[in-house]
């Protein structure tokens, strides 16, 4: 038999009284199909029987009779529209086990056929006695793996001992005497803790976001700190003339490196990152998933699988270290020195460029010697004759008169024998020998200044700069410890407006070992022997000193002829 015209509308199967799809269509004489109900109670209360369609006029009641063919074209044509109006599957959705082609959404799975329905394939179930007792539930994946392996039956209990889902035959064979309770039972227990999971992962997805974050920052200052040191780079190369053309263009590369090699540490962490927030991404998306299913059989097989947290890394200490600029300009300059020699040692510094680095200094009276008196607000400091009477103090020093203060740039304005120099927080500070000596040992180093001559010691050895005369009294103490580098310089006042100068006068270059690490000084007096021992006609050098700490950006005076060490602010 022909099969309903698809492209007929409702109107072709319309009833001309309550214009509704026929029901139980029968035929007048006349030619015309109404709903059975319809014509019959049409004609109840009239006199005479006509048809409501035509009006043709029937002498008496006609005997109506059911129209075979309408009704098979309306049982097909209700049939068509219940399938377009049923839903196709959606990915995630259960689909219909009997439909071809077209797949529709199924709306119950029967569990004594494992197969899924929609509307239109689940009717039998519903009309045919003997698949009415079969059990519907709501539409489940996969109905194969709700059944036992080994025993071919249903699936639901759960094996407490063995986390493992069985059926009632398991019960009493391989997993007799443990216990087990319904699946409804476990997946409650089991889904209680899955909120705390889903936190969880959300909170390491947020932790690594913010270290995505972090990182950026840290590039993003990282490349302002390296802009900034090549503008600065420009301003003191420009200086040195045509000759150090070329290494300043060997000093941009090596911030520029520096920072490329930044940003690819950068972008290799994020890439990490970003692969474990779509790893995460992912869990989450499984963890909500199974949060809404109700599924108990699914929800505990794939429980086991989400327990596990992805693989992931432990960023709590990882972190882009951003290079040291401060230094390159200086190594940089540094390697000019070969060829310039004294030329390198006549370029004028801009000490704008260093002030910047300036820490300021106030005395420590732990560390100095009681042959030092100090101000109250320990920011001078006098040479006495007479021992002061300062408690005992483990870094105090006791033979060697001298002491150690901050770190960075100071300055030093000195008349006299002066030791200048940087030391350990760890050096001796008792007894005579040179392991408490300033420059005498392998904990410290000093630049020795008297009148117009310096010496650069470290270690007992001393290095003798050669520079041009200059009037000028004021030494500069650079300290750049991520290069390794501790640089002395004469500072020369400017002319007129111009700013102060700095010309190098030696460079320690060294790796410092030691976290703690503090600049010191120290002024050479002479002790004239009492008149009872003045036959051997001899004096005694002693080092005179104290320590300081970082405060305000300030200069150290040191002032023999007046018996006092000062500090003054420079401005």
């Amino acid at each position: 038999m022909a099969s309903a015209n698809t492209s007929w509308s409702e109107e072709n199967f319309s009833c001309s009284i309550c214009l509704d799809v026929f029901n139980s269509p029968v035929t007048t004489p006349c030619g015309h199909n109404l709903c059975r109900t319809c014509i019959t109670t049409f004609w109840d209360d009239k006199v005479q029987y006509k048809c409501p369609v035509c009006n043709e006029l029937f002498h008496t009641k006609p005997d109506l009779r059911v129209n075979t063919f309408i009704s098979e074209m309306v049982d097909q044509f209700r049939r068509s529209v219940r399938v377009k109006e049923q839903p196709c599957v959606k990915p995630g959705e259960v689909p219909c086990d009997v439909c071809t082609g077209t797949q529709l959404k199924a709306v119950k799975s029967c569990l004594v056929c494992f197969t899924s329905y929609c509307h239109t394939h689940l009717e039998p179930h519903q009309r045919v006695a003997g698949l009415q007792t079969h059990q519907l539930v709501e539409p489940m994946d996969r109905l194969e793996d709700r059944m036992c392996k080994k025993h071919n039956q249903l699936l639901e209990l759960f094996c407490q001992t063995d986390q493992v889902c069985v059926c009632l035959v398991c019960t009493v064979m391989d997993h007799k005497s443990h216990p087990v309770v319904p699946l409804e039972e476990e997946f409650k227990v089991k889904k209680a803790p899955l909120g705390k999971m889903e936190s969880d992962v959300q909170q390491m997805i947020q932790e690594r976001k913010q270290k995505i974050q972090d990182i950026n920052d840290t590039v993003g200052r990282s490349k302002a700190d390296a802009d900034r040191e090549i503008a600065d780079g420009e301003q003191v190369l420009t200086a040195l003339m045509r000759c150090i053309e070329e290494q300043r263009d060997d000093f941009n590369q090596r911030v520029k490196e520096k920072l490329k090699s930044t940003e690819k540490q950068a972008e290799g962490l994020i890439k990490q990152l970003e692969q474990e927030i779509e790893d995460l991404t992912n869990r989450s998306s499984e963890v909500k998933q199974l949060t809404h299913t109700e599924d108990h059989l699914h929800f505990l097989q794939t429980f086991r699988s989400l327990k596990n947290p992805p693989h992931t890394r432990d960023w709590t200490t990882v972190e882009v270290r951003p290079p040291s600029y401060v230094g390159t300009l200086r190594r940089s300059l540094d390697q000019l020195e070969e060829t310039l020699n004294m030329e390198m040692k006549k370029v004028p510094y801009l000490r704008s460029y260093l002030k910047k680095y300036a820490c300021g200094l106030t005395l420590d009276p732990n560390t100095a010697n009681r042959y030092l008196s100090l101000s109250e607000d320990h920011r001078e400091v006098k040479r006495v004759e007479e021992v002061q009477s300062y408690p005992d103090h483990s870094e105090r020093f006791d033979t060697w008169v001298q002491g150690l203060t901050g770190r960075r740039y100071w300055e030093v304005e000195r008349r006299g024998g002066v030791s200048i120099g940087v030391t350990y927080r760890g050096i001796r500070r008792k007894g005579k020998g040179n392991d408490s000596g300033l420059g005498w040992n392998n904990k410290s180093w000093k630049l020795y200044c008297k009148d117009d001559s310096y010496a650069a010691w470290y270690n007992g050895i001393g290095t003798t700069p050669a520079l041009p005369p200059s009037v000028s009294t004021r030494v500069g103490v650079y300290v750049d410890r991520p290069a390794g580098s501790l640089s002395f310089y004469r500072v020369s006042p400017g002319v007129g407006e111009s700013s102060d100068t700095l010309t190098l006068i030696h460079t320690f270059q060294t790796t410092f070992t030691q976290e703690v690490l503090l600049p010191a000084f120290g002024v050479m007096i002479i002790i004239i022997s009492p008149p009872n021992i003045a036959s051997r006609n001899d004096c005694t050098q002693m080092i005179i000193a104290a320590l300081l700490k970082c405060g305000d950006i300030c200069s150290l005076a040191v002032n023999i002829s007046t018996k006092y060490v000062m500090l003054i602010f420079v401005t």
